[in-house]
């Protein structure tokens, strides 16, 4: 069984290794925000106790770096990207998204991977709010995508009609990420 969870040219680990920029910013919960703009209908800015009076549900997923380790099992809480989709109702030509986070990483990400149920805007990891090093307070968790996609320490998202290069896909990463095709680098 777990042979058909693992992607070609993978490693299964234990461990979740920390990888990041050499930043890990200190975000205290009662300064995070998240601002979702662009391409919506109704912008929002969301305190911590705005994200958490959202509706609130559990996923358990994969997770599988382009460093050729992954991970099963993970066990997540946070808000589900439905619920997000639904607070800030996309604009019918938006067909991207770009994440920010705290410490100045960006990541592009298709609509269409980001529309899907196992995705989650991540609080909680095995029962214990996210630790600064794995993201928390916030980070999304995009399974089916290289783990690079699922943006640490997220402060705000932006929806566009463009596929724009983030951080790593500017540097040569492929701009969709697929573990199942090998997607690591642009040809």
């Amino acid at each position: 069984m777990a042979d058909n969870r693992l992607p070609p040219g993978q490693v299964r680990t234990h461990k979740w290794p920390v990888l990041d920029l050499g930043d890990q910013p200190v975000i205290d919960r009662r300064d995070w925000s998240l601002s979702v703009g662009g391409m919506v209908r109704r912008p929002i800015k969301w305190s911590w106790k705005d994200f958490m009076a959202q509706p609130q549900i559990s996923s358990v997923s994969d997770i599988h770096c382009v460093t050729q380790w992954s991970r099963f099992d993970n066990r997540w809480e946070g808000i589900g990207a439905k619920t997000l989709l639904e607070a800030v109702q996309p604009d019918p030509e938006a067909s991207h998204l770009m994440l920010r986070s705290y410490d100045g990483y960006s990541t592009n990400l298709p609509l269409a991977d980001f529309d899907d149920e196992d995705v989650i805007l991540a609080h909680s990891w095995e029962g214990e709010p996210l630790t600064r090093e794995h993201g928390g307070p916030v980070r999304v968790i995009v399974p089916k995508l290289y783990f690079w996609k699922s943006a640490k320490w997220l402060r705000h998202i932006t929806f566009t009609n463009q596929d724009i290069p983030g951080t790593w896909e500017a540097q040569g990463y492929h701009m969709r990420g697929d573990p199942w095709k090998e997607e690591r680098y642009d040809d």
